[in-house]
Protein backbone atom coordinates (compact mmCIF):
# COMPACT_ATOMS: atom_id res chain seq x y z
CA UNK A 1 0.00 0.00 0.00
CA UNK A 2 1.34 3.63 -0.73
CA UNK A 3 2.00 5.98 1.46
CA UNK A 4 -1.06 8.01 0.38
CA UNK A 5 -3.32 5.31 -0.02
CA UNK A 6 -2.29 4.69 3.39
CA UNK A 7 -2.90 8.04 4.55
CA UNK A 8 -6.46 8.21 2.60
CA UNK A 9 -7.44 4.68 4.33
CA UNK A 10 -6.77 6.43 7.65
CA UNK A 11 -8.58 9.54 7.53
CA UNK A 12 -10.98 7.53 6.29
CA UNK A 13 -11.47 5.30 9.41
CA UNK A 14 -11.32 8.64 11.67
CA UNK A 15 -13.76 10.00 9.64
CA UNK A 16 -15.91 6.89 10.19
CA UNK A 17 -15.46 7.16 14.20
CA UNK A 18 -16.23 10.27 14.79
CA UNK A 19 -19.56 10.10 12.64
CA UNK A 20 -20.18 7.29 14.77
CA UNK A 21 -19.72 8.65 17.98
CA UNK A 22 -22.43 10.36 18.46
CA UNK A 23 -24.97 7.75 17.43
CA UNK A 24 -23.62 5.47 19.49
CA UNK A 25 -23.90 7.97 22.91
CA UNK A 26 -27.89 8.02 21.61
CA UNK A 27 -27.92 3.95 22.29
CA UNK A 28 -28.19 4.21 25.90
CA UNK A 29 -31.76 2.83 27.26
CA UNK A 30 -33.97 4.89 28.77
CA UNK A 31 -34.88 4.72 32.59
CA UNK A 32 -37.87 2.64 32.56
CA UNK A 33 -40.47 3.11 35.22
CA UNK A 34 -40.84 6.65 34.68
CA UNK A 35 -43.19 8.79 33.41
CA UNK A 36 -41.84 8.60 29.61
CA UNK A 37 -41.41 4.81 30.19
CA UNK A 38 -43.48 3.12 32.20
CA UNK A 39 -43.36 -0.50 32.97
CA UNK A 40 -46.23 -2.78 32.41
CA UNK A 41 -47.34 -5.02 36.00
CA UNK A 42 -47.51 -7.60 35.09
CA UNK A 43 -45.52 -7.81 31.68
CA UNK A 44 -47.48 -8.27 28.72
CA UNK A 45 -47.48 -11.27 26.24
CA UNK A 46 -47.18 -10.18 22.41
CA UNK A 47 -47.49 -11.15 19.38
CA UNK A 48 -45.43 -10.10 16.33
CA UNK A 49 -48.13 -8.55 13.84
CA UNK A 50 -47.67 -7.35 10.12
CA UNK A 51 -45.17 -8.19 7.50
CA UNK A 52 -41.21 -8.91 7.29
CA UNK A 53 -38.60 -8.58 10.17
CA UNK A 54 -39.07 -6.72 13.11
CA UNK A 55 -35.64 -5.39 14.13
CA UNK A 56 -34.27 -5.07 17.45
CA UNK A 57 -32.64 -1.95 19.17
CA UNK A 58 -30.37 -1.38 21.86
CA UNK A 59 -32.18 1.67 22.67
CA UNK A 60 -35.03 3.38 21.37
CA UNK A 61 -33.38 4.87 18.61
CA UNK A 62 -33.57 3.98 14.85
CA UNK A 63 -29.72 4.59 14.75
CA UNK A 64 -29.07 1.66 17.22
CA UNK A 65 -30.11 -1.84 15.85
CA UNK A 66 -28.65 -5.07 17.07
CA UNK A 67 -27.41 -6.13 14.12
CA UNK A 68 -28.92 -9.70 12.71
CA UNK A 69 -30.92 -9.37 15.63
CA UNK A 70 -35.17 -9.12 14.39
CA UNK A 71 -38.05 -11.29 15.37
CA UNK A 72 -41.05 -12.57 11.78
CA UNK A 73 -44.68 -12.38 12.51
CA UNK A 74 -46.27 -14.84 14.76
CA UNK A 75 -42.96 -14.99 16.97
CA UNK A 76 -44.23 -14.34 20.97
CA UNK A 77 -42.54 -11.60 22.95
CA UNK A 78 -42.62 -10.41 26.19
CA UNK A 79 -42.90 -6.81 26.71
CA UNK A 80 -42.43 -4.78 30.30
CA UNK A 81 -42.45 -1.27 29.22
CA UNK A 82 -43.29 1.14 26.67
CA UNK A 83 -42.14 4.84 25.63
CA UNK A 84 -44.53 7.46 25.32
CA UNK A 85 -43.27 7.28 21.84
CA UNK A 86 -44.19 4.29 20.70
CA UNK A 87 -41.05 1.71 21.63
CA UNK A 88 -41.59 -1.36 23.66
CA UNK A 89 -38.73 -2.98 25.98
CA UNK A 90 -39.34 -6.68 25.34
CA UNK A 91 -37.72 -10.01 25.45
CA UNK A 92 -37.67 -13.36 23.05
CA UNK A 93 -36.91 -16.57 24.08
CA UNK A 94 -36.37 -18.75 20.95
CA UNK A 95 -38.58 -21.71 21.52
CA UNK A 96 -36.19 -24.35 19.53
CA UNK A 97 -32.73 -23.25 20.92
CA UNK A 98 -33.47 -21.59 24.12
CA UNK A 99 -31.63 -18.51 23.79
CA UNK A 100 -33.33 -15.24 25.29
CA UNK A 101 -32.75 -11.86 23.89
CA UNK A 102 -33.77 -8.26 25.59
CA UNK A 103 -34.14 -5.40 23.59
CA UNK A 104 -36.45 -2.36 21.95
CA UNK A 105 -38.71 -2.69 18.98
CA UNK A 106 -41.24 -0.82 17.52
CA UNK A 107 -44.78 -0.87 19.50
CA UNK A 108 -46.67 -0.36 16.75
CA UNK A 109 -45.69 -4.32 15.04
CA UNK A 110 -46.74 -5.93 18.71
CA UNK A 111 -50.93 -7.39 19.56
CA UNK A 112 -51.02 -7.79 23.31
CA UNK A 113 -52.47 -11.43 23.79
CA UNK A 114 -52.63 -11.28 27.64
CA UNK A 115 -50.22 -10.98 30.45
CA UNK A 116 -47.51 -13.02 32.12
CA UNK A 117 -48.66 -12.95 35.61
CA UNK A 118 -51.85 -11.97 37.25
CA UNK A 119 -53.20 -8.45 36.63
CA UNK A 120 -53.28 -6.66 40.25
CA UNK A 121 -56.73 -5.56 41.74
Amino acid sequence: MTTVTAKAALLAFAALLTLSAPAMADCKEPEIGTDSVPVFSPPLSEVVIGKGRLQFYSAPNPACAMSGVFVIPKDQLIAYAQSDDGWASVMYSNPKTGDTVMGWVKASRLKETGTVGPRAE
